[in-house]
This record gives structure tokens, sequence and C-alpha cells, in this order.
């Protein structure tokens, strides 16, 4: 009787910790379990050198949202697809630049507000973005003179 409650111990104990792996693991996954509280926006860009999916996207320096996919549209134009939280409203007339935090670190995007009454739904497009300054360029035409 002792060997049955001890294993009945057991296998409720790795039951509660085969759970615990599997709520991490979609915590830390950062995957959604029960449907999906974001929407998608896209921008064209004409670069988007250094900017990978997962990178934040922010507005007012804090988070809302990461960048879903980069890829190139039928115009050889960068199309960025962005998962932006439900509860943020962007309206058409948003400008979508990207960034770098810091001298040499991570790209990511920054939306600054428009003032329109118009606003964007799920599948629309950003149409003014500012795409990201090459330093090396810059630096290159400084040597060369070409400032």
């Amino acid at each position: 009787m002792k060997k049955q409650s001890i294993e009945t111990s057991v296998g409720i104990f790795f039951l509660i910790g085969l759970i615990c792996v599997g709520y991490l693991t979609i915590k830390l996954g950062k995957m959604e379990l029960l449907g999906d509280n974001t929407y998608t926006v896209k921008a064209k860009f004409k670069s988007v050198s250094g900017l990978k999916q997962g990178s934040q996207v922010e507005m007012a320096g804090v988070k809302i949202g990461t960048i879903d996919n980069v890829y190139l549209d039928k115009d050889d134009r960068a199309l960025v697809k962005l998962k932006i939280n439900k509860d943020i409203i962007l309206t058409d007339d948003v400008i979508a630049s990207i960034k770098t935090s810091g001298l040499i670190g991570d790209k990511y995007i920054s939306i600054s507000p428009g003032g329109s009454d118009t606003i964007l739904k799920s599948g629309d497009t950003i149409t003014e973005t500012q795409s990201a300054i090459d330093i090396e360029e810059l630096i290159s035409k400084y040597v060369f003179g070409k400032v």
C-alpha cells in the first residue's frame, strides 16, 4: 500500500513538472495559445538593412508590436509586415522610421503618430516611411571628400 502511494505522488509530481515545462515553453517562445491580440499592417521601405524579424515596433519609446516578416514586393521594395497590439490605434498618416538603438545597436521601427481620423485596419499599408541612415555610406562620402 505504501509503494502505491509513493508511485502516485511521483506521478503527480511528474505531471505537474510537465505542465510547468509546457507553460514556460509557450511563454518564453512568445507563442500565443488562445487567440492573437494583434493586427497586421505593412510598411514599404527603400532599404531595411539590418532589420530583422522579431524586432520591436515602438511609439514614443513604448513597445507596441513586433516585426512579423521582411521581404521584397513585386516593385523590388522592402515590405515589412508589422504585428501591432489591438489596443493601439494607428491612423493612415503615421510615419514609420527605421531607427537604431545606440550607435551600433539593433534596428527597430519607430512610429510617429499622425492626426488623421482615418484608422488603419488589419492588412492596410503605412504609406509614409523613412529608411535607415546608412552610416557606412556617410563615412565613405566623408573619407573620399564627396560631402
